[in-house]
Order: C-alpha cells, then sequence, then structure tokens
C-alpha cells in the first residue's frame, strides 16, 4: 500500500526499498503481492487535515486518521472488492468477539501496544480485520521471522510520521505552511525570545526554544505552556511542573467509540498521548459530539489537537480530539 508520492526516492521514505522487502517475504512465505497507490486518498483525507491542524497551531495525530481513513477504510475496502474475508495488519493490538461484539483490545506487549492510534476503528472494520502480533513481543516477532527465513527479520523498527518518516520536521511543514515568526513571551506578556511560527511547537516541548539564561534565578528548564493564535506569541515557562503544564480536566469533540454506541457517563482510564501511563478519570457532557474529561491527578502537558483515548482494564472504548 503506497500512500505517499512526493520525495518516493529519497533516504527518509523510499517505496522502492519498502517493496523489494515486501516482494522478498511474499516470496519466501509463497503468496501473492500487489502494490495499491492510495496517494490520492491520502492527501484528501488525512494530509490536508494534517496542514489545516498545524496552520490553526494545532498539533494533530495523522497516524490516527491514518488507520480510520486508508488503512481501514480505503485500503479494507479495497480488499473487499477483491473477496477478501478480512484483513489482517501489523498493529500491535488485539481483538476480542463476545455476544456479538468486536472488542478492541490492548497488546500483550504494554511497551508496543498501538490500541490508541486504533481508537477512531468502529464495529464494522473491526469485524474484518484481525491483529496477528497482538499476543506476541517484539522479541517474539522478530525470532519467528528469522526461523522462517525472512529476509527483513532485523529490519530497523520504522519512526516517524508515515508519510514523513524521519527527515526534519521544520524543513518538511516549511514546504507547505509559510513560517510566521512572533514573540515567544512569558504568562505575564515579558517578551523573553522570538519563535520561528506556532506550528513548530508543541505543549510541553522543551528542545529549540533558544532562550537564553533563567529569568527567575532558578535554572529551571523552559517549557512551552501556550499559544495566543491571534497574537502570534508563543507562552514559555521555566519548570516542568509549572501549573500552566498542568490539567485536570479536557473538552474533546469529533467523538468516536470502537462499540459504535456513545459512552455513559462515569468512571474510566485514558491517555491523553501515546505511551503515557492510564489515568483514572471521569467522562461527563456527552453532547453534539462533544465530552468532558476530568482527572484524579492533574495530566501534563494536554495539546489541543492530540486525541484523548478511553479505556476500561484492556479495552480500548474510543475518544476524541482534544479541543
Amino acid at each position: 500500500m503506497q500512500n505517499w508520492e512526493d520525495d518516493n526516492d529519497s533516504e527518509y521514505c523510499s517505496i522502492k526499498e519498502d517493496s523489494l522487502d515486501a516482494m522478498s517475504v511474499a516470496d519466501v512465505v509463497g503468496i501473492d503481492m500487489e502494490i495499491v497507490n492510495f496517494a490520492k486518498e491520502y492527501k484528501d483525507r488525512v494530509f490536508s487535515y494534517f496542514l489545516k491542524e498545524y496552520a490553526a497551531g494545532r498539533t494533530p495525530n495523522p497516524d490516527v486518521l491514518c488507520n480510520a481513513e486508508i488503512k481501514f477504510k480505503a485500503f479494507l475496502d479495497y480488499a473487499m472488492q477483491l473477496g477478501a474475508d478480512c484483513i489482517a495488519t501489523g498493529h500491535y493490538a488485539r481483538k476480542l468477539e463476545r455476544d456479538g461484539k468486536h472488542y478492541l483490545m490492548k497488546a500483550v506487549d504494554n511497551t508496543k501496544d498501538q490500541s490508541y492510534f486504533l481508537y477512531r476503528l468502529n464495529q464494522s472494520q473491526l469485524s474484518k480485520s484481525i491483529f496477528p502480533l497482538g499476543e506476541l513481543r517484539k522479541t517474539e516477532v522478530r525470532k519467528l521471522a528469522e526461523q522462517a527465513g525472512l529476509p527483513t527479520a532485523a529490519k530497523k523498527d520504522s519512526t516517524g510520521i508515515c508519510f514523513i518518516g524521519e527527515r526534519p520536521f521544520r524543513e518538511f511543514l516549511q514546504r507547505y505552511l509559510p513560517t510566521q515568526p512572533g514573540q515567544m513571551v512569558l504568562p505575564d506578556g515579558s517578551v523573553v525570545g522570538e519563535h520561528i511560527g506556532l506550528m513548530y511547537y508543541t505543549l510541553g516541548q522543551r528542545k529549540g526554544l533558544n532562550i537564553g539564561g533563567s529569568k527567575d534565578g532558578s535554572g529551571e528548564p523552559w517549557f512551552v505552556a501556550g499559544k495566543d493564535i491571534p497574537g502570534n506569541r508563543l507562552i514559555v515557562v521555566q519548570g516542568h511542573d509549572h501549573p500552566l503544564l498542568l490539567k485536570t480536566t479536557l473538552d474533546m469533540a469529533d467523538l468516536s467509540w470502537t462499540l459504535d454506541d456513545a459512552l455513559k457517563s462515569g468512571d474510566y482510564a485514558a491517555k491523553t498521548r501515546y505511551r503515557m501511563a492510564d489515568a483514572p478519570c471521569t467522562l461527563s457532557t456527552v453532547v453534539d459530539g462533544q465530552a468532558t474529561l476530568t482527572f484524579r491527578d492533574a495530566q501534563w502537558a494536554v495539546t489541543p489537537g492530540q486525541s484523548a483515548v478511553l479505556y476500561d482494564g484492556d479495552i480500548c472504548l474510543g475518544g476524541g480530539i482534544i479541543m
């Protein structure tokens, strides 16, 4: 499945190399292979949203949308047209079928669990999907690949956003969005530096601020704590646990539930970013596609544009986009 055509021959995103690897694996296993191009669908459904969100000063997660719109929609639909019963993907997640329902579950390997990125899948999509790696640890997968003689058994893990890969992020964004430098300020409005464009920063960011000296004498590191979009100003604070970096409530919109029916108000656990521990919370006011989460403990650097994903133990229930 090819989702990106720009710079395909670059060192960061080579369709040629990936295709040859896939062909080699298919040859060893003894299965047919077909390359399908969804680059247009990707630009229309995922990349345009990605640019719109960054231009608005938010920090989107395109991998979430790619799963919902491309891998488990465009690709799934194509597979069904070929007569497939289901699709199998390499996501580290599990699925449980019970009483006619398909439950999206966390993977056995907590360090690789990707249910967070799959929270927008619905019952129809889940019913036609299987996740063979969900019961395995990454070390076991590599061992099985090696035993099967797959040429990719030792291939390096892929990282980064799917269409950006590991290329310099700022350099990539500059191709598509104009830069708008502005002031870097303290919460009281005091100017401490200059930013190169609000889109290049995210809440909780520490690196790349280039602020000299300590304004309060504490020697604490600087962090991005907010964005003044109308004024094109980046708000920064000192100290990891500054009050502006901590929130006990958040609002989320564009809700999506894995069991299709909207969740009822009540107590759950949630992640406001990938790889964070589940945090106890209360869901309330699920009205007109919006809801509020209230956490028992303050959450650090809750970021507009990212996803808040709810869980009941190992069951991924869905979530929404943080406002």
